[in-house]
C-alpha cells in the first residue's frame, strides 16, 4: 500500500523508528514512558498517525536522540532531492 505522507514524513518515519531501535528501546517501553498505550507507538510508527510536533518533541525525548538532528536529516534528504530535480 502506497503511504498518504510525503517523502519528507516517510523519512522522519523511518529517523524515528531507527532511533528507538538503536537506543534498544520496544514500543512499550517508549509507550510506557510517554504513559501511552503502546498501541500509539506503533501507529505513528506504520503510518497509522501523525504525531504533532509537541509529541514528536516528548518521543525524541524519551528516546533519548537530538529532535534537531532528525529535523536536519529531513532537511538534508530534501536539499539534496531537490538539487538532484534541479539538474534533469
Amino acid at each position: 500500500m502506497k503511504s498518504v505522507f510525503s517523502d519528507e514524513y516517510e523519512t522522519f518515519r523511518c529517523c524515528m523508528i531507527a532511533a528507538r531501535k538503536e537506543a534498544q528501546l520496544t514500543q512499550e517501553s517508549v509507550a510506557k514512558s510517554l504513559k501511552k498505550p503502546q498501541s500509539f507507538v506503533a501507529k505513528y510508527e506504520n503510518g497509522e498517525r501523525r504525531l504533532d510536533v509537541i509529541e514528536f518533541l516528548l518521543v525524541a525525548h524519551v528516546i533519548g536522540v537530538d529532535p534537531c538532528d532528525i529535523i536536519r536529516k529531513i532537511s538534508q534528504k530534501k536539499i539534496s532531492k531537490a538539487s538532484c530535480e534541479s539538474e534533469i
